[in-house]
């Protein structure tokens, strides 16, 4: 039986963007459909639709957080502010093995790329072919399997 960290890991290599990998591996657990997941996740890779916000991996972890302990009440303040509290200890828990949630940061390119460069892979839309070169460039997988440990170890 595939564990959700391989379920994770596989959607990632299978093409999926971190977010989906990460939010779809829980699908099941809370009665949504695959596909449903695959979809409603699918705006936050490559740090929100590419642009290199906050990673996609911390975004499938947040949305799980909000299935675990999100209100639908608009005047829950107490629920409300629970999910907070479990999304900034979840940020803190990433930030404190890779030093940041914002993809960018996480791939080096404030550091590693001159301005012009960086301007025109933020700006692009379009996501790089997946290939040997391109995984080893990029710490994703690892982000991705780390997310879901730990989402496995709160919930």
């Amino acid at each position: 039986m595939e564990t959700r960290q391989e379920k994770a890991v596989r959607l990632f290599k299978d093409g999926f963007n971190c977010s989906q990998a990460v939010f779809a591996a829980f699908a099941d657990k809370y009665g949504m459909d695959e596909e449903t997941a695959l979809k409603l996740s699918s705006s936050f890779g490559g740090g929100m639709g590419r642009m290199r916000e906050v990673c996609g991996a911390v975004s499938g972890m947040f949305m799980v957080a909000g299935l675990e302990t999100g209100s639908a009440n608009p005047g829950d303040k107490e629920g409300k502010a629970y999910n907070y509290q479990v999304v900034r200890e979840l940020a803190d828990e990433f930030k404190k093995e890779n030093g940041s949630i914002i993809c960018r940061e996480l791939l080096g390119l404030d550091k590693n790329i001159d301005e012009k460069s960086k301007k025109e892979l933020v700006e692009s839309h379009r996501p790089q072919e997946r290939t040997d070169e391109y995984y080893k460039k990029r710490p994703c997988v690892e982000l991705v399997a780390q997310a879901v440990e730990i989402l496995e170890k709160r919930f």
